[in-house]
């Protein structure tokens, strides 16, 4: 094992300060996923399906135990106009976010962002007695 392996292995923090430049194969798509592309150093989820794995529970420590698969649930905006993804382990519920990669997949953030909006939380059909209840006026011109 050569020193650059042995610091990947018993250093906690070793990939927040250091780039990941290896290839992995998505655990739900199957999609080859490379490190080339993705605008940072650190390719955390697979481009095409947007799913990542719990690897770690503090950025780069690989210290997460679940190995579970985890499923973008919501995309949100950073103070500075940078885009995440929302994820959750689909085996134990740890909620994280990680940055948009450059070579996401568009329609796929686009369909997660649009979520809300096609799938309220209430019948649209009962929008104007909403907005009465609300104080509103009730109707829709």
């Amino acid at each position: 094992m050569n020193r650059e392996n042995k610091r990947k292995q018993y250093d906690k923090h070793y990939y927040r300060h250091n780039p990941c430049n290896e290839s992995f194969t998505c655990k739900n798509c199957g999609r080859l996923c490379v490190p080339e592309g993705a605008g940072s150093d650190h390719r955390n989820h697979c481009p095409n399906c947007l799913v990542s794995l719990h690897l770690d529970i503090e950025p780069g420590d690989r210290e997460a135990d679940c190995g579970g698969q985890m499923e973008p649930i919501a995309v949100w905006v950073r103070k500075h106009g940078e885009w995440a993804i929302v994820h959750r382990c689909r085996m134990c519920g740890w909620i994280s976010s990680n940055r948009v990669a450059a070579d996401d997949n568009p329609m796929k953030l686009m369909s997660i962002a649009m979520r809300p909006l096609t799938n309220p939380p209430f019948p649209l059909e009962r929008i104007e007695e909403l907005t009465a209840l609300m104080g509103g006026a009730g109707t829709m011109s």
